[in-house]
């Protein structure tokens, strides 16, 4: 089972969802409060679900309606995705991965793990 990891950042607050190896598989933005972080980690859990893949790398994609995960090629050339709430608020991203599936296996274990996930405060 996965974790959310809620930490100190020098302007606020944020999360990493980790797998079960402890590998980050998603980080969010800098919150302004604790209360404003759980509930980004609530919108990941609730949209993650839900959420269709809309894959930026293929010229004439399909836009999707959000929530939804949009995978796109990076200035660096590797593949990340970035999770997007309702609203169009980017509420968590990936890290860049050498190939598409390894990205779209990231976007699969967020889907696994969000749901179990318990929140750890290391503040």
């Amino acid at each position: 089972m996965g974790k959310f990891v809620v930490t100190q950042a020098k302007t606020g607050i944020k999360f990493s969802l980790k797998a079960s190896n402890g590998q980050v598989i998603a980080s969010s933005q800098v919150y302004k409060s604790l209360k404003s972080c759980l509930a980004g980690i609530q919108s990941v859990i609730v949209n993650s679900a839900v959420a269709p893949i809309e894959d930026q790398t293929v010229e004439g994609f399909a836009a999707e309606k959000c929530p939804k995960f949009e995978v796109y090629t990076d200035k660096a050339g590797e593949t990340r995705f970035r999770l997007k709430a309702k609203n169009g608020q980017i509420i968590a991203t990936g890290e860049g991965y050498k190939t598409m599936k390894s990205c779209l296996n990231g976007i699969a274990s967020i889907r696994k793990n969000a749901a179990e996930s318990e929140v750890v405060q290391d503040l």
